[in-house]
């Protein structure tokens, strides 16, 4: 039970680290949008803490499955911390601004053709722009695309590697995956196997449509976004970690099918056998 506490503690503390990293690097604009920071950030760390430190699980899923989500955690504070030194590189460069500055920049100019995601970001800016403000996203939206595309082939190869979650332990389908019901009808496999190519497909489609939604709320709201590094921040590393998450999830759902279908076959294989030894 304490280390259970113990366990939950340390992971609300960084949910809250990760939460302010771009209030902690970039100067603030207003009082009040820090405090709104701070409250979402204190909002999220009672919610982590309240669904690790319960028996029962809530909405967090592949909790009892590391590292599903200490992989996108890390994932989320390098996006955000390498986010936040593109954005205020303008105080002062130093030689690790310069070296992410001219990293997402490169990344930049060889994603960014026609219609690309990256291309597509300029929606968060107005039509009177400038160009430092136009280079200044397109590189963070290289840097965050390269985090990504790091944090998902990281999971892919701890999937390979160490055929996870664990083929030697069982596999809790409640806990994992809360928001599923395995009794809800219909073959099991099917409906995660199912599940998995929606993720995947709405991996794939959310940087394309995630500018062009949010650029609607932006103008309805009249909120500049270039006036506004942090709100910058988080437009491109949310742009870049909800696909992520997506692509993960359908990753792991495709898994867990794979492993009730193995398991499956082992259990109609170990019924044949035993039929066939069996006394007449």
């Amino acid at each position: 039970m304490i280390a259970q506490l113990t366990s939950a503690v340390v992971r609300a503390i960084l949910v809250l680290i990760v939460i302010s990293t771009p209030s902690l690097l970039l100067p603030a604009q207003s009082p009040d949008g820090g405090q709104v920071v701070m409250l979402v950030a204190l909002f999220a760390a009672i919610f982590t803490f309240s669904e690790y430190a319960s028996t029962y699980p809530s909405l967090i899923e592949f909790r009892d499955a590391p590292p599903f989500n200490r992989v996108r955690l890390i994932g989320m504070f390098i996006t955000l911390f390498l986010l936040s030194l593109v954005a205020g590189s303008s105080e002062g460069p130093e030689t690790l601004n310069l070296i992410v500055n001219a990293t997402g920049l490169v990344l930049a100019h060889a994603l960014d053709f026609a219609y690309s995601p990256i291309w597509l970001l300029q929606v968060y800016l107005p039509e009177n722009a400038t160009t430092a403000d136009l280079t200044l996203l397109r590189t963070m939206g290289g840097l965050s695309f390269l985090v990504g595309l790091v944090t998902i082939s990281i999971f892919a190869v701890i999937m390979r590697l160490k055929s996870w979650p664990n083929p030697n332990t069982s596999f809790n389908v409640w806990v994992n995956l809360p928001t599923f019901d395995p009794t809800a009808g219909g073959d099991v496999v099917a409906r995660l196997t199912r599940d998995s190519r929606i993720n995947l497909i709405l991996g794939c489609a959310l940087p394309f449509l995630m500018p062009v939604l949010s650029s609607y709320g932006i103008e309805n709201l009249q909120i500049s976004v270039s006036r506004s590094p942090q709100l910058m921040v988080w437009l491109v590393g949310l742009w870049s970690f909800l696909p992520v998450s997506m692509l993960m999830r359908g990753l792991a759902m495709g898994r867990v099918a794979q492993m009730i279908t193995e398991r499956r076959k082992r259990l109609v294989r170990d019924m044949d056998e035993n039929v066939a030894f069996a006394p007449a």
